[in-house]
């Protein structure tokens, strides 16, 4: 008998790892292998064809003394607040509309609200560009000459490359983070909300007071995810800018690509995969760090 239960508990354990090894073989080749390999290509010269030479930290000293590396963390940074921030600031108030009984048809609206999402990221950036063209006939140029102000050169100008990138990456993930900011409002017991109005609280004070504190966890999810897919930026600036990703628009993940499949130099763009890696483990550091920091302050008081 105990010899059956054990072989009834191998089989099971067997057949359970069975089933969960597609997912582990799928991320053990296009997951594992390309990290593991991208740090040992990093101390090697290769341009994808030649045979490897070793180098040893020289890509990283190539990398850290590239001007163009320094204005891409710039620019990601810059691009990834001007493009969240606003972001989850209206993702949640489009939410917490979405959420009372004032709005009817409220189905229809969450739809719509998701659509930007699903939509093809190339399509987006195509039809942004059209948008925010150089030229006078484009868009948001003829909007601005109904008010005589003179074409802005969208692609080439320090900051309208900045606003027309962040723009795009405002417009595609508003309605995701929408979608989950209002899936954590209405796990919020009504009950407090008309016990807030009965006080007399408006409309910000219950956001203030109701929604924020109850929408913790929801919001460390979001400011996680929306940091990591800042740090990520690739296609829009890419699309909007062409290969030949100019330093006023170029992110850290196009600088890496523009290294490996334009200038043939994998070495160097594995180093600053590497330290984009670091940058991305110090930064989600700091907020964990942060939240809970805020979060025992809380309890305490």
């Amino acid at each position: 008998m105990r010899t059956r239960k054990l072989t009834e508990k191998k089989n099971n354990a067997l057949s359970g790892y069975v089933f969960t090894s597609p997912f582990f073989i799928l991320y053990a080749i296009f997951g594992f292998f390309p990290m593991v390999f991208s740090f040992y290509l990093s101390f090697f010269n290769w341009n994808g064809l030649s045979p490897m030479t070793f180098v040893g930290w020289k890509n990283f000293e190539i990398v850290l003394n590239d001007g163009s590396f320094y204005s891409s963390i710039i620019n990601t940074f810059i691009i990834g607040i001007m493009g969240t921030i606003p972001q989850l600031v209206i993702a949640l108030f489009i939410a917490f509309a979405l959420n009372s009984a004032l709005i009817r048809f409220q189905n229809t609206f969450r739809t719509l609200i998701f659509l930007p999402y699903i939509t093809s990221l190339v399509s987006v950036a195509i039809i942004f560009g059209l948008m925010f063209n150089n030229q006078p006939f484009g868009f948001v140029n003829y909007i601005l000459s109904l008010f005589e102000i003179d074409p802005i050169r969208w692609s080439q100008a320090y900051w309208p490359v900045k606003i027309a990138i962040s723009t795009m990456v405002l417009w595609r993930w508003v309605g995701y983070n929408t979608i989950i900011f209002l899936a954590g409002m209405q796990s919020i017991p009504k009950e407090l909300y008309e016990a807030a109005k009965i006080d007399g609280a408006t409309i910000m004070q219950q956001i203030r007071l109701v929604t924020l504190p109850m929408l913790r966890p929801i919001l460390m999810f979001v400011v996680f995810t929306s940091t990591i897919g800042a740090l990520q930026l690739f296609t829009e600036p890419l699309i909007f800018l062409g290969r030949g990703l100019r330093e006023e628009g170029i992110t850290i993940v196009a600088y890496l690509w523009r290294d490996a499949f334009v200038l043939n130099s994998f070495g160097t763009a594995s180093a600053a995969a590497i330290i984009m890696f670091l940058i991305v483990i110090i930064l989600t550091g700091t907020n964990l760090l942060l939240t809970n920091l805020v979060g025992r302050s809380r309890k305490v008081k």
